[in-house]
């Protein structure tokens, strides 16, 4: 942080932080409130809201899954090259995702004996993964950062030098239509590459692979530090497909979801 200009290190400073005990916090806030809920309060509620499927609860479900959705913003902004808004952006996909859990879990109503109950699973999943990453897994991180990579010590494997300067070659043959003003060791791609040159994204990213499995990147760290942000992502897709398929049912098949009785949410079609 030393070599940013003043204005920058100031920046850097007073940017909003999330530390790793609020972080634990709020986990453990989400379940307490869930178990608070669903123990305390739950039996002695008015019907709407313990009846599956009751415009209360419908409304609820809306408000949860969209807090939820504020993570894709999230990524959008910082794969987008926003990353001095990044930490903002953070902090909002931590506070409205327990927001959005713990009324998700409301809307649920305790059911998990049908099909949406899963998404319970890719909830916590997303919750105690990204957790441990950000309290754990950021320290092991920070170590390698601070470590010179076996491929280029001594004690390492051979590597193949030749060709891996033909891959910084090709990639800096791309970086010339991609971003002629950018650095090959600090480039990545980002949505406004893919959208404006496909082709020469896809090939620059066939390169980065090619450039990361000759210097053994991902055998050079510990599985979970290598293969986190995967599970992660997948989970993520996991929710969004069932919050999709939730929507898609209750709008259009609403008549199937109530079991062909009475239909009590907005909906297009009764199938």
């Amino acid at each position: 942080m030393d070599g940013l200009p003043p204005d920058e290190q100031t920046a850097f400073k007073n940017r909003p932080v999330l530390g790793n005990a609020a972080l634990k916090g709020l986990g453990a806030a989400v379940l307490a409130a869930v178990a608070f809920y669903y123990l305390a309060l739950f039996p002695g509620l008015p019907e709407a809201w313990r009846k599956a499927g009751s415009p209360e609860l419908y409304l609820t479900g809306v408000v949860g899954a969209l807090l939820l959705m504020v993570s894709v913003l999230f990524v959008a902004v910082k794969r987008g090259g926003g990353g001095d808004r990044a930490p903002v952006y953070y902090i909002a996909h931590v506070l409205c995702a327990c927001a959005g859990a713990v009324l998700v879990v409301v809307h649920g109503t305790g059911n998990l004996t049908r099909p949406p109950a899963l998404l319970y699973l890719a909830i916590l999943g997303l919750m105690a993964l990204g957790i441990w990453a950000r309290v754990r897994l950021s320290r092991q991180m920070s170590a390698t950062f601070s470590q010179k990579h076996k491929n280029f010590s001594a004690q390492g494997p051979k590597l193949d030098k030749t060709k891996l300067q033909a891959l910084i070659n090709q990639k800096q043959v791309l970086l010339g239509i991609l971003d002629p003003s950018a650095k090959e060791g600090t480039f990545s791609l980002l949505p406004n590459h893919w959208r404006s040159k496909p082709v020469a994204s896809w090939r620059y990213a066939k390169l980065v692979a090619e450039e990361n499995k000759l210097m053994g990147t991902r055998q050079a760290v510990p599985v979970g530090q290598g293969y986190w942000w995967l599970g992660h992502r997948a989970l993520a897709a996991l929710f969004v497909l069932g919050v999709a398929i939730h929507i898609i049912t209750v709008t259009f098949f609403a008549g199937y979801v109530a079991d062909y009785g009475d239909i009590t949410w907005w909906h297009l079609a009764a199938w």
